[in-house]
C-alpha cells in the first residue's frame, strides 16, 4: 500500500530510519512469503467473470489459514484486505461485485502482518487478452521496478532508485505518479524513508545494510496526474488512461538487494 509523497522527496530531514537485524529480515521474509503466495494464487484466479470481491475473500482466507493478519484491512479506515485497482484506477481501489471483463487490467496490492512484521507487494494482471498498449504498459512498469531494485545497494543514494525508475518509465513515453510513493517497512507498514519513483541520482539518504523498503512504481499511460474518487480512497488517472502498479519489499544487505517478496512464476 503506497503512501502520500512527502513535500521534500530527496531530503532526510526528520526521518527516522530503522535498520533491521539479519534475524528481523528473516522474519520479514516469512511475512513476505505469505504475501507472495497470496498474490500468486490471485493471479491464477484472475479471469473474465470473476469479481474483485471474490479475490478479496480468497486473499483473506489464505492469510487467516497462515496465521497472519491482512495488513490493509482497517488501516486508516480502509475497509478491505485487498487493494484492487482496475484499468484507470491507480492504487487503493475497493474490491467490488463488478465482474472483470476481457481486456481489463487489474492491479492487486496486498500486505500481511505475521510475527510482528509486515510484508507488502503488488502486481498488475491481464484479464484475458488485452491490448498491445496495455501489455507494453504492464511490462514497462515491472521493468522499472527491477531497474530500481538494481540500485538498492549499500552506499548508493535513495535518489539512485528513484532516478532509475523514472528514467525507465519516461524514456518509454509513459509517466510516473508523483502523489504516491513507496516506503520503508518493518514492524510498521509505513516507515521512513519514503521511496519516490522520481528524483535525481546521487540525492537523498545513503542506503545502508539493514534498510528494508517497498519499491512500488505506479505508471500511467498518459499524464502522471491523479485524483481521488468520492469513496476517499480509490485513486484514478486524471485523464482516464490506464495505470499499472508493481511492488516488491527489498532488503538492502552487504551483498546487494534481496527481494523478500519474490514470487514463483
Amino acid at each position: 500500500m503506497s503512501e502520500f509523497a512527502p513535500k521534500d522527496t530527496c531530503g532526510a530531514i526528520n526521518q527516522m530510519i530503522i535498520l533491521k537485524s539479519p534475524e528481523e529480515i528473516k522474519k520479514m521474509g516469512e511475512s513476505n512469503a505469505i504475501v507472495a503466495e497470496v498474490l500468486t494464487g490471485l493471479k491464477e484466479r484472475v479471469r473474465p467473470g470473476v469479481t474483485t470481491l471474490e479475490l478479496n475473500e480468497y486473499a483473506e482466507a489464505v492469510t487467516q489459514k497462515k496465521g497472519a493478519k491482512p495488513a490493509f484491512k482497517g488501516y486508516g479506515g480502509f475497509p478491505f484486505a485487498l487493494c484492487s485497482s482496475v484499468n484507470s484506477e491507480v492504487v487503493h481501489g475497493f474490491p467490488s461485485d463488478r465482474p472483470l471483463e476481457e481486456g481489463d487490467i487489474v492491479s492487486l496490492d496486498y500486505g500481511v502482518c505475521y510475527g510482528g512484521y509486515y510484508g507488502d507487494s503488488a502486481i498488475t494482471v491481464a484479464v484475458g487478452r488485452i491490448s498491445a498498449s496495455a501489455v507494453r504498459l504492464m511490462k514497462l512498469t515491472e521493468e522499472s521496478l527491477y531497474r530500481g531494485i538494481e540500485k538498492a545497494k549499500k552506499g548508493n543514494r535513495l535518489g539512485d532508485i528513484s532516478f532509475a525508475v523514472q528514467s525507465c518509465v519516461e524514456n518509454a513515453g509513459f509517466s510516473v505518479v508523483r502523489d504516491y510513493v513507496g516506503h520503508g517497512i518493518g514492524s510498521d507498514l509505513h516507515e521512513d524513508p519514503p521511496v519516490p519513483n522520481f528524483g535525481m541520482s546521487g540525492r537523498g539518504v545513503k542506503l545502508r545494510a539493514g534498510m528494508v523498503i517497498a519499491i512500488e512504481p505506479m505508471v500511467n499511460e498518459g499524464s502522471y496526474k491523479v485524483r481521488t474518487k468520492s469513496d476517499g480512497w480509490t485513486v484514478v488517472t486524471d485523464d482516464g488512461g490506464l495505470s499499472a502498479h508493481f511492488e516488491h519489499t527489498i532488503a538492502v544487505t552487504e551483498d546487494g538487494p534481496v527481494i523478500l517478496s519474490s514470487r514463483r512464476a
